[in-house]
């Protein structure tokens, strides 16, 4: 039996729900560290340029890390909500100018067409926005073709089990995480596990 999606408790469309959630992800442990670890493997790719996408990008707290801590990049967001495009707009400020905003969502079908390709794609505690794990290979397959030749897919969400989540159709064990992404086609590399997150490096 096909279990049915976990409804979402909030509607991130609206700017009310946006701006609680900005406001708690805040407060959130380890959230530098993760960032960090992003910036680390973007920058190995030892590029002098980098065009990135990011997949349920929100209010910009990853993108505004990496534009400033990284110099030439580039970088195209998509989250199907514009108030959260609009408050990563006011949080990315003066470098703006370096970023393309796509309001689309990644459970359509078609969310990929005409984006281009990247050097990288990443996306933060976003997967689960599927509202069901079921869905996550279909999205990793689909990220695939996004990817230039020598390309890196940078995964981290929350898991489920100890010192984690415990809703087990909506949140992946971390084994489950890394072999959906194998299921996928891709080869994994555990980067960054901690605070119930787990950041995966796909090529």
């Amino acid at each position: 039996m096909i279990q049915a999606d976990v409804p979402s408790p909030v509607d991130l469309r609206k700017m009310s729900d946006a701006k609680e959630w900005e406001s708690s992800a805040m407060q959130r442990p380890f959230r530098k560290e993760f960032f960090e670890a992003f910036t680390n493997e973007l920058q190995q790719l030892n590029k002098a340029s980098l065009h990135v996408l990011e997949l349920g990008s929100g209010p910009g707290f990853l993108a505004q890390h990496l534009l400033s801590n990284i110099d030439g990049l580039t970088m195209t967001l998509l989250d199907f909500s514009p108030a959260m495009h609009e408050l990563a707009q006011k949080r990315i400020g003066k470098n703006v100018e370096h970023i393309k905003f796509i309001e689309r969502s990644f459970k359509e079908t078609a969310w990929p067409d005409d984006l281009g390709k990247f050097d990288a794609v990443i996306t933060n505690q976003a997967v689960h926005e599927l509202r069901h794990k079921r869905y996550a290979t279909t999205l990793h397959e689909q990220v695939r073709p996004l990817l230039i030749d020598g390309g890196i897919y940078l995964v981290c969400d929350h898991y489920c089990g100890e010192d984690g989540m415990k809703n087990d159709q909506l949140y992946m064990t971390i084994v489950e995480s890394r072999e959906c992404l194998i299921e996928a086609g891709y080869q994994v590399t555990e980067i960054l596990v901690k605070g119930g997150r787990v950041l995966n490096r796909a090529t």
